[in-house]
């Protein structure tokens, strides 16, 4: 048996109002079509979770909810801009078999990073852009039990492979 991981980058943000806080900005209009696409990408191949855990902010909740799934979500200040660490330690944590992680840049990327024995080869996965996808099975039936280096590549995908 083996547990899945679909680790997502917050669709693209926007910056119209200076005097929000960078945990309360929203998604452009970029970014609400990217997530709603990527939702639509997700369900196309069955890859649907049975939990998500993201990050508190405004742009990663906006980003859930127009993926338009069905899992619980759990909103975390312990995912903003968190680090790989940090990352793993709410990820052992986890309960479901597929597992959706909603975080930020630096840290999203650096994570993946880690994750995969072999990164998948398509050119996107070293920048990791606003929405970019991971999806990786893990060899475990406990989420407790992941190391790093260890997730096998299932598929990975930008928005601009969907929307041009």
């Amino acid at each position: 048996m083996t547990l899945r991981l679909i680790l997502m980058r917050h669709a693209k943000s926007s910056w119209d109002d200076p005097a929000l806080s960078d945990h309360a900005r929203p998604l452009n209009g970029r970014g609400r079509r990217s997530a709603s696409a990527l939702g639509d990408w997700l369900r196309a191949r069955g890859f649907l979770p049975d939990q998500i855990l993201s990050s508190s902010s405004e742009r990663t909740r906006e980003t859930c909810a127009r993926l338009g799934l069905d899992a619980p979500a759990q909103f975390t200040d312990m995912l903003y801009h968190a680090g790989p660490a940090t990352m793993l330690r709410v990820l052992h944590g986890a309960s479901g078999q597929i597992v959706l992680m909603l975080g930020h840049n630096p840290g999203i990327a650096d994570f993946a990073h880690t994750l995969v024995a072999t990164p998948p080869p398509h050119p996107g996965f070293g920048t990791y852009p606003t929405c970019a996808t991971l999806v990786a099975d893990f060899p475990v039936t406990d989420w407790a039990d992941l190391a790093p280096g260890t997730g096998q590549t299932v598929d990975f995908i930008v928005p601009r492979d969907l929307t041009g």
